[in-house]
């Protein structure tokens, strides 16, 4: 989940050029977004819109300010088998230290458990968290769900920023699998990827750090993602699992590797990850 990007993006608001029937063909997923942040209103539209060019969307509800997980569990339930969701704590609500919260979504995640497909997203951001104690705070609430995630035996999804290296090294002490999401640190590619796998944003368009991580990474080990209605392509513009395509045409061109491989590779990954059978 990325809050300050809006007007980083690309000024052109023309759509790569895959066709119908090329999306039909190489079979996207988005496997980072957050339907539910979307204005309440818009939710159903865009939903409507990435069911016409995505085949599946992970989600990660995390609990961050007014987006509470079991707000967004009621907003997004009825339409699970296109949606797969996932339940965390968003490290800029967990430097906060707000343990009772912890604990209520800690009790939520764990009613639906059998439900979601992974925990998060959560993670460390050091980037927001300038002080000791906000510092202090994520990395105990980080920790407090990599536990659970380990103890009910499901995979995690991270959010790092500014705190990259150090959530590798907990990940790895944890010793649980991990989806560092909209991955930015090219020097840590290899170390991410070693830990789990890493996500390939549409901020590969505008974000030089982006293409750097897909310059150096391996798409055995990678997903693309959108991070939706966040990391827009098109300046001015929300962002759509449709945009995932962008993604992937830069991908394309960076690795030259065809669409339809890149998309094989990450359903793989999808399945050996999320276990889901799409």
């Amino acid at each position: 989940m990325a809050f300050d990007d809006s007007n980083k993006s690309v000024e052109s608001t023309e759509m790569p050029g895959f066709n119908s029937a090329e999306l039909r063909e190489i079979n996207l997923i988005d496997c980072h977004a957050h339907m539910e942040l979307y204005r309440k209103s818009d939710v159903e539209k865009e939903i409507r819109k990435a069911k016409s060019c995505v085949r599946a969307v992970f989600d990660s509800m995390t609990e961050y300010r007014k987006a509470h997980v079991h707000k967004s569990w009621e907003l997004l339930k009825n339409y699970f088998g296109f949606i797969f969701p996932t339940l965390g704590y968003h490290p800029n609500e967990a430097k906060r230290g707000n343990w009772e919260k912890v604990e209520r979504v800690e009790e939520f995640l764990l009613d639906h458990a059998k439900e979601i497909v992974a925990v998060g997203e959560i993670g460390l951001d050091f980037y927001h968290a300038t002080a000791d104690r906000e510092r202090e705070n994520q990395l105990k609430i980080f920790r407090h769900f990599l536990s659970i995630a380990s103890e009910l035996d499901l995979p995690v999804v991270i959010h790092a920023r500014e705190a990259e290296e150090i959530a590798i090294r907990e990940v790895e002490r944890a010793g649980v699998e991990a989806y560092f999401h909209a991955f930015a640190e090219a020097e840590l590619t290899k170390s991410a990827q070693d830990a789990g796998y890493i996500g390939i944003s549409t901020g590969i368009a505008f974000m030089p750090q982006v293409k750097r991580v897909a310059e150096k990474a391996s798409v055995e080990r990678m997903f693309v993602e959108t991070d939706s209605p966040f990391m827009s392509p098109f300046k001015g513009m929300t962002n759509n699992p449709c945009n995932v395509s962008v993604a992937v045409r830069e991908l394309e061109k960076l690795k030259s590797i065809e669409a339809d491989e890149i998309m094989s590779a990450v359903l793989k990954n999808v399945r050996d990850f999320f276990g889901v059978e799409l």
